[in-house]
């Protein structure tokens, strides 16, 4: 397999190379590697809370809900620090 990267990031990988001693491709591996890995658990976050609410285990709440309930709590929050 082949990777195309853009000359920049090609310049970031092989300076961490240099720095590292490590070979380029362990370096593309290990952070594929991660990704995919952290990718993996964002889907199964995502298809467990999908199944929560299609299960009704959580109740949905409108935008406008949200976000006036996040208003309130940043007002509490900087009102405690003040």
């Amino acid at each position: 397999m082949e990777v195309h990267l853009n000359p920049e990031l090609e310049k970031k990988l092989n300076d961490l190379a240099a720095q590292t001693g490590r070979a380029t491709n362990e370096l593309v591996q290990d952070a594929m590697a991660g990704y995919l890995d952290e990718l993996a658990a964002v889907r199964g976050m995502l298809d467990s809370r999908y199944d929560d609410l299609k299960g009704g285990r959580v109740r949905t709440i409108d935008g406008e809900e949200a976000f006036t309930r996040l208003r309130e709590k940043s007002k509490h929050r900087r009102d405690d620090t003040a």
